[in-house]
């Protein structure tokens, strides 16, 4: 858990447990034995990892797995992973409940479904995705009047 996603975001982001530590305040043979997993940060050490890494304690804390990818490294504040859908002989999916929870989906809400070549797809609420086609068209639009 706490020690795994350590040792994978400092690889990750190329630290040295020296370097993290030095970051955090603390010696490295205090860190090293956090991800040996022999001791726990206390609360304020947390929020300074997560402060490093961009990723809140929560993620820090908790492990996540992926069939077929093993454990996921935590996600950055804001990002979520839910897992993943299988998609019906109607290209139906279900959207996990945590996913439909944090981000206040209801049945019957229209969603738009966004693609990129190669990458995959995402899905946004409609009405999220019309407020932001606004913004941009009234930037657009006052962008259009200052060329003039």
């Amino acid at each position: 858990m706490l020690r795994d996603n350590l040792i994978v975001l400092r690889n990750m982001y190329g630290y040295s447990q020296e370097q993290i530590a030095e970051k955090i305040q603390i010696s490295r043979q205090a860190y090293a034995k956090w991800e040996k997993g022999e001791t726990i940060p206390d609360v304020e050490k947390c929020q300074r990892l997560a402060m490093v890494y961009g990723t809140t304690i929560d993620a820090l804390l908790k492990t996540e797995t992926l069939e077929g990818c093993g454990v996921l490294p935590p996600a950055p504040s804001g990002k979520h992973i839910f897992g993943s859908v299988t998609i019906s002989e109607r290209g139906q999916i279900v959207i996990p409940k945590s996913a439909r929870e944090e981000f206040g989906l209801i049945a019957g809400e229209k969603l738009i479904v966004l693609g990129e070549e190669g990458e995959g797809l995402a899905l946004v609420p409609a009405r999220i995705f019309e407020e932001k086609l606004k913004t941009a068209m009234t930037y657009a639009s006052i962008k259009a009047d200052d060329d003039r």
